[in-house]
């Protein structure tokens, strides 16, 4: 795991995160592993990543226990997600969600949910209620650091 005092700038959960799988061929490989291609060959054919960069990839979400290799056939592996990658699920939908509003014209797949279109949204499991982003308040948990940055304080 990474750790966020080895992240420079503000001490956060979201730039821990980037520094495990916030790059384009890390996201799109764990696509196809959740979509259910689950061998290389298929995932670099569907991420059209370059070889060699999504080997390093693999690598690098094997080492932080998003994925694990299962042997399918003698000294052949399959990618599969541990728990922590099935966690990236609720990402992956939402990337999904957003492009189709906002980077594409047309979408090219949506997710089915007991036989129903899913629109996926974030609700608050203390009261239950969709969360507006408006209604929200950011608490800084992070010693030295205010949410308009570092205490001065700390930093002279």
């Amino acid at each position: 795991m990474v750790r966020s005092a080895k992240i420079p700038g503000r001490p956060c959960s979201v730039a821990a995160s980037l520094q495990l799988v916030g790059d384009r061929w890390s996201l799109l490989a764990l696509r196809e592993i959740l979509f259910g291609n689950r061998r290389f060959s298929q995932i670099a054919r569907n991420t059209g990543a370059p070889r060699d960069r999504l080997a390093a990839r693999l690598k690098n979400l094997l080492a932080d226990g998003i994925v694990e290799r299962r042997e399918y056939q003698a000294a052949r592996f399959e990618y599969h997600l541990t728990d922590a990658g099935k966690d990236l699920y609720s990402v992956l939908t939402a990337f999904i969600a957003w492009g189709d509003r906002w980077a594409v014209d047309q979408p090219s797949l949506f997710l089915e949910h007991y036989g129903h279109r899913l629109e996926a949204v974030t609700t608050c499991a203390g009261c239950g209620q969709p969360v507006d982003p408006d209604a929200l308040h950011m608490v800084s948990q992070a010693p030295g650091w205010s949410l308009s940055g570092p205490d001065k304080e700390a930093n002279a």
